[in-house]
């Protein structure tokens, strides 16, 4: 279903521009777009950091998971929006936000009842703590040193990247626009 959408959205900025663009809105929205995506994968990074080869056979409540069940979810989020943004419209980036809502609360729903088949009461009193989506900051607790999976990490890397590379892939269709290699049939706000 994701890559149904991606290539969709492909397809769509391929042919569509920005309203604002070359205007001072435009630099505004792409910034706001960098800044997402920047925290977006620092965030995946710190979460997979924890979570990584101990997903389901450990309840990680450390790190950003003692600030939110599902940290991984919110920073795809922002990059998902930063993404968004990163079009220089904010149609896009209301778009991919709310593709977000609608598809992720049922991948947490079922994520959140395999952890409470595997680890029973434990979960369930994380979950009476711990907010399922926007953080707590108060509750953020970090041990001191941590057990690292490597070899399961650094396909999180890769993961993470994906925002970076979508706001490459952004300016070479602004560039081939702007050459004129692809037409703007389409301009959004």
């Amino acid at each position: 279903m994701s890559r149904i959408f991606v290539l969709g959205m492909v397809l769509l900025l391929g042919v569509s521009g920005s309203h604002w663009d070359g205007s001072f809105t435009d630099a505004i929205l792409f910034a706001t777009g960098v800044v997402l995506t920047g925290v977006a994968t620092v965030g995946r990074l710190w979460s997979a950091l924890y979570v990584a080869g101990y997903k389901d056979g450990t309840l990680i409540t450390v790190g950003p998971y003692s600030v939110s069940r599902n940290p991984l979810y919110l920073f795809s989020a922002l990059g998902a929006v930063g993404v968004g943004f990163a079009t220089e419209t904010i149609t896009f980036a209301v778009l991919f936000g709310l593709v977000f809502w609608l598809f992720y609360p049922g991948v947490m729903d079922a994520e959140e009842r395999k952890l409470a088949e595997l680890h029973g009461a434990r979960f369930a009193d994380y979950c009476q703590r711990v907010p399922r989506f926007f953080p707590n900051l108060r509750l953020l607790v970090e041990p001191e040193t941590y057990l690292v999976r490597t070899d399961r990490f650094r396909s999180h890397l890769i993961d993470a990247m994906w925002f970076v590379w979508a706001l490459g892939f952004l300016e070479v269709l602004e560039a081939l626009h702007q050459y004129r290699v692809l037409p703007v049939l389409l301009r959004w706000y």
